[in-house]
């Protein structure tokens, strides 16, 4: 869409979001509840991990689920609670309190909508993919360890905000071997769910563990913790108390909430998008839509929400074409809340680590891992830093350096593909030739490689004209243009007279503002072509030949 056709209106929601409804209102139904059925277990997990309780994560994916599919801007996304996004809200619960993650929310939703009314969802594709898989697999990690309390039969192990840390004061303070019951239970879903995986890769294997372990539990009467009472209907939407105090300690986390939120988002979108032909995703109208859902969420008591990768790919191989298949699946967790509250509450809490442990190990693909650790060394480097960046410290650092680590490999790349050659003079050779330099400017001609293309060219004696060439220059930037200025007129200073020839009408403008075609000692020494460019340097060396005679 260009930006003359652009309009808010492309924003909001349309009928053309449900065109072949009346096709697939079947298959997008049959996949609604099928996500329904997948989301139930992760959504409480996620709730639990994080450390909002079961009810938040519910909530969260019923709310944040069915707003986002009505605002958003892929027919097939679904949305809720992320592994990725406890990451982030656990130290924040730890730090502020549970009070703060509705605030955080609310905030996070703001942001996270003004960046789609402002235009700024393609900046996704920023993101180079080393980093991305490095993210991911660090989030695996990391959810893998905030499980290892739960696994082990502890609560609230320690006040470590790191998963390392956290997990290890876990193991050193279960209470053993009485911590070997919820680890069976962790191992009993972890065979079920990789068994049934092996049999049909469409059966929801989280969702069958979960009934059998608790089914399990509760026939033998093993002493399990569990999830817990869950209310029966959902809460009236309320706006959440905000004082000064509170509001400035919580604006950086809502903004690594927001900065999560959005890249989750759209890179599942766009893995969406990549499965289906359902049409393209609208960025900045999936920025608008999860901002709002996080908003919604924060008002009924919920988390932030994302796109959710996993449950998009559910969705999407199940059937769906509309977002109705959306729409579908956060009713039917509603139908939950109102039906089956009392048969949630007894899930354990060790069922649930399983589930999020066999999610985590998921995330961390050998296959992907093995091709960006064979493609260059570079990407290598950029995967692992990003990756224990974001199991050691955070996950929006971890981003931000990984992203400025792949842009230092790519300029370094890109300045070393830069070059200047010294090219023969065309024709027969003339008197005076020796004393005639042309010089070809190649790649980019930027703070990167600047200094060092130009010190080759200043650096040959016994020549009176320097012809440089800069057809071929493909990028100049402000540092490039102003060293260029600076070899010119020191050239000039010693007497050696520089004639350049053909200036890209993309560059024109900059090398003028920065006293480029200034610092020449006459503007006929500014050419279009070689050919008059040589003429008019043998000419120059037979004048001063001649004089000197």
């Amino acid at each position: 869409m260009s930006a003359s056709s652009w309009s808010p209106r492309a924003l909001l929601p349309s009928r053309d979001d449900y065109r072949g409804l009346r096709r697939s209102w079947r298959g997008d139904v049959v996949a609604g509840i099928t996500v329904g059925i997948v989301a139930l277990p992760l959504a409480l997990a996620f709730g639990v991990s994080s450390g909002v309780g079961a009810e938040a994560g519910l909530i969260t994916a019923i709310i944040a689920g069915l707003v986002a599919a009505v605002f958003g801007g892929s027919d097939v996304q679904v949305s809720g609670p992320t592994g990725a996004m406890v990451v982030v809200l656990a130290p924040i619960v730890v730090s502020h309190g549970v009070g703060s993650v509705v605030i955080v929310s609310v905030l996070a939703g703001v942001i996270v909508l003004a960046a789609g009314a402002l235009r700024l969802g393609r900046t996704v594709s920023t993101i180079p993919w080393p980093v991305i898989e490095g993210f991911t697999v660090g989030i695996g990690v990391i959810i893998f360890l905030q499980q290892v309390p739960s696994a082990v039969g502890v609560s609230g192990a320690g006040h470590s905000t790191n998963a390392v840390a956290a997990a290890v004061e876990s193991v050193m303070g279960a209470d053993w071997p009485e911590a070997l019951l919820p680890l069976a239970t962790v191992a009993v879903v972890t065979v079920i769910m990789l068994l049934l995986g092996r049999v049909s890769g469409r059966l929801p294997a989280s969702f069958i563990a979960i009934v059998v372990v608790t089914i399990g539990a509760a026939l033998l009467g093993v002493p399990l913790a569990t999830i817990g009472e869950l209310p029966h209907s959902l809460p009236l939407p309320t706006f959440p108390s905000i004082d000064l105090g509170t509001l400035s300690g919580l604006i950086g986390p809502a903004f690594a909430v927001a900065a999560l939120a959005a890249i989750e988002s759209l890179l599942s979108a766009r893995v969406a998008a990549s499965m289906s032909d359902t049409g393209p995703v609208d960025a900045d109208r999936e920025l608008v839509g999860q901002g709002l859902a996080s908003i919604a969420s924060g008002f009924f008591g919920g988390m932030p929400a994302t796109g959710a990768i996993a449950r998009t790919a559910v969705n999407v191989r199940s059937g769906a074409r509309t977002r109705v298949s959306a729409i579908v699946h956060s009713l039917a967790l509603l139908a939950v809340v109102y039906l089956a509250a009392n048969v949630v509450s007894v899930i354990p809490l060790a069922a649930l680590s399983g589930v999020l442990m066999v999610t985590a190990a998921r995330m961390v693909s050998p296959t992907v891992i093995g091709q960006v650790m064979r493609s260059t060394r570079s990407d290598a480097v950029v995967f692992v830093v990003t990756a224990i960046i974001t199991v050691s410290f955070d996950l929006i650092v971890a981003v931000g350096i990984g992203v400025a680590v792949a842009a230092f490999f790519a300029l370094r790349s890109l300045s070393t593909a830069s070059g200047v050659h010294r090219e023969e003079l065309a024709g027969a050779p003339e008197p005076g030739d020796e004393r005639i330099a042309v010089f070809r400017i190649d790649g980019s001609l930027f703070f990167g490689a600047a200094e060092r293309i130009l010190d080759r060219i200043g650096a040959h004696d016994g020549v009176e004209v320097v012809v440089l060439r800069l057809s071929h220059l493909q990028l100049i930037d402000a540092t490039g243009a102003h060293t260029l200025t600076e070899l010119v007129t020191a050239l000039e200073r010693r007497g050696v007279t520089v004639l350049i020839k053909g200036i890209r009408p993309e560059h024109r403008t900059l090398l003028e503002r920065l006293g480029v075609i200034d610092s020449l000692r006459h503007p006929n020494h500014l050419f279009v072509d070689l050919e008059p460019a040589i003429a008019h340097a043998r000419s120059h060396v037979g004048r001063t030949a001649a004089a000197a005679g």
